[in-house]
């Protein structure tokens, strides 16, 4: 069962001063502790290799924070925080150093949360040097950020030591993308409104998409992302995390188990990918030199540090078919890359075009009505719908219209959350519903296998598309094929 005793923790960062721990984690325990959701004995450990001080560790989230935080840091807020912070010098490769940890931590009254915010290889040596140290009971919780492997085994690998030491129910696979509000908006939209409830499945939609675009670049993760490519780094995970909140069935309540349950039934249905369909249902893109908001960018071959003949994908479109009773003859479209002409994501349902048409005066076709999920930068749900324009001259005239429930002007007096700051806080509460669970990273792992291993035995390299562009025109081509388009 999960623990869900809201008991004070200590936070134990490994990598603490990298580059997560500084640009997202320190952040968002700040803003955390300025709405006072953190408990009051809560501490925070920074683990690291470098030789700091609790000092100088103050020093650097403090600075991290001046560069990070989109507003002043409040003077009395951060001096509660840093009351918080302490730092530990450990080599992470070296078993006997954990034995500091027993020092400071103090499992009479505070439960150990572990953040692993470090390259996965380093994974195995924590869990050991936890065990070693006897450091690790049963309320002791570990959280992992992805990539967890790049293929099923490597998936399988990490996962079989992190079991050696801990018990499913203590670990938190994270995803920042469940954290968001419109995600867990979905859970509400669908199971809480009839409207949505009755009219969700293959006679009512047409289809849907989901878009995660990105404006950036690789910005010096070249190296990494190389070895990645996007269909690993973006797809088997974030969107196919949004696809399973859209698709899966009513879950029997809201617990961790209950929800993971539904999402593993939609990965186990996803339609397989092969050599045999994967050139019609799968574009790969790379992009090249283009332009960003009036401004000249380089293309991935001309990245600092780029291999010239690399074959990485950095845009993936597919259409995916859920093989059930509710989804039936219904497409998911996914398309996910760099250097898109801005940073978009969202969820677009189409629903089915009405068989007859009485308002031939204003359209010679009626345009089907969209659901409209924005899950950033503004999160918010619009309904594009039809409606007649006002006037007394006999006249029917039809306009399309959108019903805008934006969460900033809607909820004005509830304080929006990232997705770190939600999912970080849910940790620390013991809560595993907004995690993935072991069966369900590799059940992604299975499909997207697939689709890699195809790609290769069909010899599928990337097409170009320019820099400031919605991906290939092979992408068009995918929708075009069915006689449907991307939403633009």
């Amino acid at each position: 069962m999960t623990n869900t005793t809201f008991k004070p923790c200590d936070l134990v960062i490994y990598g603490a001063l990298g580059d997560l721990s500084k640009r997202k984690l320190l952040v968002c325990l700040y803003r955390l502790e300025k709405h006072n959701l953190l408990e009051p004995d809560t501490r925070i450990v920074g683990v690291d290799r470098l030789d700091e001080s609790n000092e100088s560790f103050i020093g650097i989230a403090h600075t991290s924070l001046l560069a990070f935080l989109n507003h002043e840091i409040d003077e009395t807020i951060w001096q509660k925080f840093s009351q918080r912070l302490s730092y530990l010098k450990i080599d992470l490769t070296q078993p006997e150093q954990y034995k500091q940890l027993a020092g400071v931590l103090d499992p009479e009254q505070r439960i150990m949360v572990n953040y692993l915010a470090v390259a996965p290889f380093l994974f195995k040596n924590i869990c050991h040097g936890l065990q070693s140290s006897g450091v690790v009971n049963a309320d002791t919780r570990l959280i992992m950020e992805k990539p967890i492997g790049h293929d099923l085994p490597s998936s399988k690998e990490i996962n079989d030591v992190v079991a050696e030491v801990f018990h499913e129910d203590q670990v938190y696979r994270i995803d920042h993308y469940l954290g968001k509000e419109t995600v867990l908006n979905l859970l509400a939209l669908r199971f809480a409104n009839s409207i949505f409830t009755t009219n969700w499945n293959h006679n009512t939609i047409d289809h849907i998409q989901i878009t995660v675009g990105e404006d950036i670049g690789i910005e010096g993760r070249w190296e990494y992302f190389d070895k990645t490519g996007q269909l690993r780094d973006m797809l088997q995970n974030h969107l196919l995390q949004i696809l399973t909140f859209v698709a899966m069935e009513p879950p029997a309540d809201l617990s961790a188990e209950s929800i993971h349950s539904e999402k593993i039934k939609v990965l186990k249905a996803l339609r397989p990918i092969t050599e045999r369909n994967v050139e019609e249902k799968t574009v790969r893109g790379q992009y090249s030199s283009g332009y960003i908001n009036g401004k000249a960018v380089p293309g991935y071959l001309e990245e600092t540090g780029a291999n010239t003949s690399s074959t990485t994908e950095t845009f993936v479109a597919i259409r995916a078919d859920i093989d059930n009773w509710r989804w039936a003859g219904v497409p998911f479209y996914m398309r996910t890359g760099k250097r898109t002409p801005n940073k978009r994501t969202e969820i677009v349902v189409n629903f089915k075009q009405l068989p007859h048409n009485i308002f031939k005066d204003s359209f010679r076709s009626l345009p089907a009505n969209k659901l409209v999920i924005h899950l950033q930068p503004n999160e918010g749900v619009e309904i594009m719908m039809l409606n007649k324009v006002p006037g007394i001259d006999g006249n029917i005239k039809l306009q399309h219209t959108k019903l805008d429930l934006s969460f900033s002007e809607t909820f004005k007096n509830s304080r929006i959350f990232g997705g770190y700051e939600k999912l970080i806080l849910e940790a620390l509460r013991g809560n595993t519903t907004l995690f993935l669970s072991r069966e369900e990273i590799e059940q992604a792992w299975i499909w997207i296998d697939s689709i890699q291993s195809a790609w290769s035995k069909n010899r599928i390299t990337p097409k170009a598309y320019p820099a400031g562009s919605w991906g290939p025109l092979a992408s068009v081509a995918l929708l075009a094929r069915d006689g449907r388009g991307w939403e633009e």
